[in-house]
């Protein structure tokens, strides 16, 4: 895990430096979203990460989106919203809120996502869930079960699917800045540090108040 941030915060010197610095086109490298969407925090630029612990490319992601997110002003509010655009990852969408609710998102966040993508475990399985959360975070399986079981829990997933489908999200991972555009790495020809530079491009736009389509 120190090896994958040290070569993330590498790329991001390399990739972000003036000289790499370009401009991006509506339609080409980020999509505007035909109907803004609102914002957590009015007053802030906020950048939501649509994800699933279940999606190998977001694992790929994550270390460098971290020490992106490290780096941003104060102004930048980030936050991350689960996505169910498959049905088998609805379960990692209510794990993802339990831990809010328990209060331990920080020791499950690489948690799920190593168990799942080093250590080969299938969570689909709310037992399976449950031992990670017992191993990573001390949390009895009988806690974990009733917070993932809750009604919060469940307001809180279908939320967040009607939140991705007013994004029109089809595939992840993808960022919604500013609930206006949506930036993707399909377009980027799969880049994750260039799907971050149009972020940045976004933000600074948006900050000069020039973002226009």
């Amino acid at each position: 895990m120190k090896s994958r941030l040290v070569l993330s915060l590498a790329l991001l010197g390399f990739f972000f430096s003036p000289a790499w610095a370009e401009d991006f086109e509506a339609g080409v490298h980020y999509e505007v979203l035909p109907i803004p969407v609102d914002t957590a925090a009015p007053g802030k630029i906020e950048v939501v990460e649509v994800f699933s612990y279940g999606c190998g490319g977001c694992f790929a992601f994550d270390a460098i989106l971290e020490s992106w997110r490290a780096n941003q002003q104060s102004d930048v509010l980030f936050r991350r919203v689960p996505a169910m655009v498959r049905e088998d990852w609805r379960i990692f969408a209510q794990a993802f809120y339990t831990a809010e609710v328990l209060g331990v998102q920080d020791k499950m966040h690489g948690a799920l996502f190593d168990a799942i993508h080093i250590r080969k475990r299938d969570l689909r399985d709310p037992m399976a869930l449950a031992l990670v959360f017992k191993e990573s975070a001390g949390i009895s399986e009988d806690e974990f079960v009733r917070v993932l079981n809750s009604f919060g829990v469940r307001s809180k997933t279908m939320q967040a699917d009607a939140q991705g489908r007013m994004y029109r999200v089809t595939g992840v991972p993808t960022l919604i800045v500013d609930g206006k555009y949506r930036v993707y790495g399909g377009m980027l020809e799969g880049s994750n540090v260039r799907v971050l530079s149009v972020a940045d491009f976004l933000i600074d736009k948006i900050r000069k108040g020039t973002a226009g389509g």
